[in-house]
């Protein structure tokens, strides 16, 4: 009985009756665990998915290729399934795209892939051992599902490992952002007096800077980089949360438990950490929910603009920058997938936001979601 009217499951009853929160919910479970799994998921699984078939450029999802192994890499080390994970592996061959092939003697023939209208002259090379065991290993056949790019990369490989561009930039950007946040708002809200006019006035003067010059002005000082995109989108988008939490902090100071707190003698830092933030909790959950889109929709508008993650980390605000030009032709999709994949991981996100917002029934609130 007690569990059933615990606070942390009435909320979540309450969340799971949102179904389209609910459904938000899931589809970020889902993100999250392609984000981890990573290179296990993709065809391509050399680090960054970075493999590149120039004759293989801008080709139709659902495009087959045949391939042959022209050389191997013997120095290449096979990786643990953590590693790999992790990092990808390593190719240890390089391969041809080619046509079709023939076998005379001792030797295997070959058309290289130029051009769908175009055709090559034959190129021959040694077969070792025999026949059978050079075919079984030295040819084999790649569908690129989702089709490739301008450099003749898999298109789905990249696409899943911007995943964990977008999800750890948001990650890390909000920690960063309710750290701050959450702490300069407490202490404006508690304090009041001078400490609230000068924390106020910090916050008014960055409030009155767009976010993404903002962003990129950090990025400036910082420099191109993976991990100067965590500081400088963390450092945009703190305000939001101190507004918040110094509204909250203000209303609950005067409440009796708090008051009582004051009368036993407990320290400042007691009341704040004790008594007053964990009653504010739903409000920061659902700004932070609400901060997680923003932080990936500056992230990909960084990568977009050549400040955010460089080539060739895959991101799909740099994908959409390298392959935009062909919206206007036949390839659209190279733009729009990576597009669609930035509106849906952020339309659940707002979802999950309105979904924890309703949860902890927070009316009248000065939040955006």
């Amino acid at each position: 009985m007690e569990k059933s009217n615990s606070p942390a499951r009435k909320i979540w009853l309450r969340f799971k009756r949102n179904k389209p929160a609910l459904g938000g919910l899931i589809f970020i479970i889902l993100l999250l665990m392609m984000g981890i799994l990573g290179y296990v998921l993709t065809p391509d699984q050399t680090p960054m998915a970075n493999s590149m078939h120039l004759q293989l450029s801008n080709k139709k999802p659902g495009r087959s290729f045949q391939f042959l192994v022209v050389s191997t890499k013997d120095s290449v080390a096979q990786v643990g399934l953590f590693e790999k994970m992790l990092y990808g592996q390593e190719s240890g061959i390089k391969s041809i795209p080619i046509t079709g092939y023939r076998i005379a003697g001792n030797r295997i023939y070959v058309k290289e892939y130029i051009g769908d209208d175009e055709e090559s002259a034959e190129s021959s090379y040694q077969i070792k051992g025999s026949t059978e065991e050079f075919i079984r290993r030295h040819i084999y056949r790649q569908t690129f599902l989702l089709g490739t790019d301008g450099y003749g990369r898999d298109l789905l490989s990249r696409l899943i490992l911007g995943v964990r561009v977008s999800l750890s930039v948001g990650l890390i950007a909000v920690i960063i952002s309710m750290s701050i946040g959450v702490s300069l708002g407490a202490l404006a809200g508690y304090f009041g007096g001078f400490t609230d006019t000068a924390i106020s006035w910090l916050m008014n003067v960055i409030w009155s800077l767009p976010s993404l010059l903002l962003v990129i002005a950090i990025s400036f000082a910082l420099g191109k980089g993976f991990w100067q995109i965590f500081i400088a989108v963390g450092l945009s988008t703190w305000v939001d949360v101190a507004r918040l939490v110094r509204g909250q902090v203000m209303a609950i100071k005067e409440a009796e438990f708090v008051e009582a707190a004051r009368a036993l003698g407990f320290p400042t830092q007691r009341i704040l950490l004790k008594h007053i933030l964990p009653n504010i909790a739903g409000p920061v959950l659902v700004i932070a929910s609400a901060n997680f889109a923003s932080a990936i929709l500056l992230e990909t508008g960084l990568s977009f603009l050549g400040f955010g993650a460089q080539p060739p980390m895959p991101s799909w605000g740099s994908m959409i920058q390298e392959n935009y030009g062909y919206i206007v032709m036949d390839a659209a999709y190279l733009a729009i997938l990576p597009g669609m994949a930035i509106m849906l991981t952020v339309y659940a996100f707002n979802l999950m936001a309105i979904g924890l917002r309703d949860a902890f029934d927070i009316k009248a609130q000065n939040i955006t979601v």
